[in-house]
């Protein structure tokens, strides 16, 4: 996992470049372009996951397809407002891109550690396999203000735990990033396919309130840190 940035959203993938790189925004005159990493899941499948970065962090003539890469950053989120609704688009924010040789096997190419908030009542529901699944919603400090919404998904005895959880709990996650494409229906009648990211939970850990605030609410010498509460 990388180190020295900020420790409460940490991605490692790895995998095969498959698409072009396009262009996606500036900012004070740095551009930044996205691309498509093909990730390989432990069974034969995979999972596209998007990235984005800054030219300033490798040239984009290099990101041709079929690369093999090696990215460690940030899972972000931001809203998108090209269509008349808005959404949410989550990608990748790469601060190191490695390239590595054919032969090189990476252990776990998918991993991600979240420390965030549960923003949104977990949504608990049965698969039509019979799998239990929670929905969560977590919000991700960044600096600047700024919070990232990343959805989780959370199974099993997971699903069972978090299902009882509430709007403001702090979570601990460990886990992949995972793709998921499904058909959308236009009001024209025509079906679009399209792609959700969302973060598969394999552990997760609940940080209880410190027991020094609780016992020191009502001391008017008391510190408390309060920027964890929205």
């Amino acid at each position: 996992m990388v180190g020295n940035v900020i420790e409460n959203n940490v991605v490692t993938i790895s995998g095969r470049v498959v698409s072009e790189v396009e262009y996606s925004h500036e900012v004070y005159g740095e551009g930044f372009y996205s691309f498509q990493l093909d990730v390989p899941r432990l069974s034969e499948s995979s999972d596209k996951i998007s990235v984005t970065f800054s030219e300033r962090l490798v040239p984009k003539e290099k990101l041709v397809i079929g690369s093999l890469l090696e990215i460690e950053g940030q899972f972000r989120s931001y809203n998108s407002y090209k269509s008349e609704s808005n959404k949410l688009v989550l990608t990748v924010f790469a601060r190191e891109v490695v390239f590595i040789d054919e032969d090189k096997r990476i252990k776990n190419p998918n991993q991600i550690y979240l420390n965030g908030y549960i923003c949104k009542s977990p949504i608990y529901r049965m698969t039509p396999f019979g799998r239990e699944i929670t929905d969560i919603l977590v919000a991700v400090n960044r600096p600047y203000n700024k919070s990232d919404y990343i959805p989780c998904i959370a199974w099993g005895r997971n699903a069972r735990y978090s299902q009882n959880l509430s709007i403001g709990d702090n979570i601990k996650i460990w886990g992949r990033i995972q793709s998921r494409e499904y058909q959308k229906k236009l009001e024209s009648g025509e079906t679009l396919t399209k792609t959700a990211y969302e973060v598969s939970v394999s552990k997760m850990e609940i940080s209880e309130p410190s027991a020094t605030n609780e016992n020191d609410e009502n001391d008017e010498n008391n510190d408390i840190e309060n920027s964890t509460e929205e």
